[in-house]
């Protein structure tokens, strides 16, 4: 019997353990049960072993493009400082690119609320036949998600509107301000030319999409 069935209970030979933890001989087990339960643990074994080989890949991957980037930059004799940042490499024919992306987990602390407090000063000045679409975008912007947390790309977005009020730029900068960096999350993206064009394909390491 495959040792994935149970990692922490011994199984006696002749037994299975059910769904209940409970041991079950193996002659009152029908044979439509047993080659669906073997069927399910050959599928997870392979399965575990595919999720650790893409596991290796990926760390193997980010060794390699990270010493790339140096040797890169001794060419040019150029210091290149952490790893943050997105790096694109495509092949010599053009066909392929490999870019490593690095997305930071943004929250913001007590400050957002200073800025929501003069961004509501502004908007109770300014008329609603003026500016509707401001108003519009600014109370978008401050509305939670499903689970509560506010959403960072549409905040951060208040940044890019050309408004010189400066109860409007104290805002933007107590924004900037409240802005904290809690991590961040590494990926690798991988990609095939799709024939002549100029377009290209994610080559998918996701099993849904392959």
């Amino acid at each position: 019997m495959n040792a994935q069935a149970n990692e922490t209970q011994q199984v006696p030979e002749g037994f299975r353990i059910d769904a209940k933890s409970r041991l079950v001989p193996e002659e009152q087990i029908k044979e439509i049960d047993k080659l669906r339960d073997e069927l399910v643990l050959s599928i997870i074994d392979r399965a575990c072993e595919l999720r650790d080989q893409l596991r290796d890949f990926k760390s193997d991957v980010f060794s390699e493009i990270e010493a790339f980037v140096q040797t890169s930059a001794q060419e040019y004799d150029v210091q290149i400082g952490g790893k943050k940042g997105n790096i694109q490499l495509v092949s010599f024919c053009g066909k392929y690119k490999v870019l490593r992306a690095i997305s930071e987990n943004i929250t913001f602390d007590e400050r957002l609320q200073a800025a929501k407090g003069l961004i509501e000063e502004c908007l109770r000045d300014w008329t609603t036949d003026a500016r509707p679409e401001v108003a519009t975008i600014v109370q978008d912007a401050f509305r939670v998600d499903q689970a509560g947390n506010i959403r960072t790309g549409q905040v951060l977005g208040l940044r890019r509107l050309n408004i010189q009020d400066k109860r409007w730029l104290r805002a933007m900068d107590a924004i900037s301000d409240a802005i904290q960096v809690t991590g961040s999350k590494s990926y690798i993206r991988i990609y095939e030319r799709v024939g002549s064009t100029d377009q290209y394909k994610p080559i998918s390491l996701d099993i849904a999409g392959v």
